[in-house]
């Protein structure tokens, strides 16, 4: 049997490597890939129902919103792509979901607070990528600009805490090792 030390067998400090050894990198690195697939699902799925719900309240189709997402890269040409362009604004939905999820994920591979408190952390953490897409994202895109609404502005930062943060949050604090 080894033996962390050359102590005897009689020796309390005789210790198996076994008991010692480190999870398998491969464990490891597919319980990252499970906290970021399971955050940036739940992500996307939570947010985009979120925004189908809130913008049919105001006469907007699904259709039409993944399209107006696709318009962030194509312009205005995406509302006459029909469905390519709204399929391509549900990839460019879930990337950026995705993309949430890992940064969340690495920052708190760093910052163990970020698993400890996964409720006030989803919060914040929602506030800041709202902030991120509403001014920096957005304003890069070729997305139109929308004049300022005070209702929209809540909206879409409550939405954010609750739909993006939380569940990111949540998720990476799950399969956190």
């Amino acid at each position: 049997m080894n033996k962390v030390t050359n102590a005897g067998p009689m020796n309390p400090t005789h210790i198996p490597l076994r008991t010692v050894a480190r999870e398998p990198d491969t464990v490891v690195h597919s319980r990252a890939l499970l906290a970021i697939f399971s955050a940036g699902l739940a992500c996307g799925i939570l947010d985009i129902t979120a925004a189908f719900f809130t913008w049919s309240m105001r006469g907007v189709t699904p259709f039409r919103l993944l399209q107006a997402i696709a318009s962030g890269l194509l312009g205005t040409a995406a509302f006459r792509d029909g469905w390519p362009a709204a399929l391509l604004g549900a990839i460019c939905h879930f990337f950026i979901a995705f993309s949430a999820a890992t940064v969340f994920y690495v920052a708190s591979r760093k910052l163990k607070f970020m698993t400890r408190r996964p409720i006030l952390c989803g919060i914040a953490y929602g506030v800041c990528v709202y902030l991120v897409m509403y001014w920096i994202v957005i304003p890069l895109s070729r997305l139109a600009p929308m004049p300022f609404s005070l209702s929209r502005t809540a909206v879409a930062i409550v939405t954010h805490m609750i739909c993006v943060g939380l569940p990111i949050s949540l998720a990476v604090c799950r399969y956190s090792i």
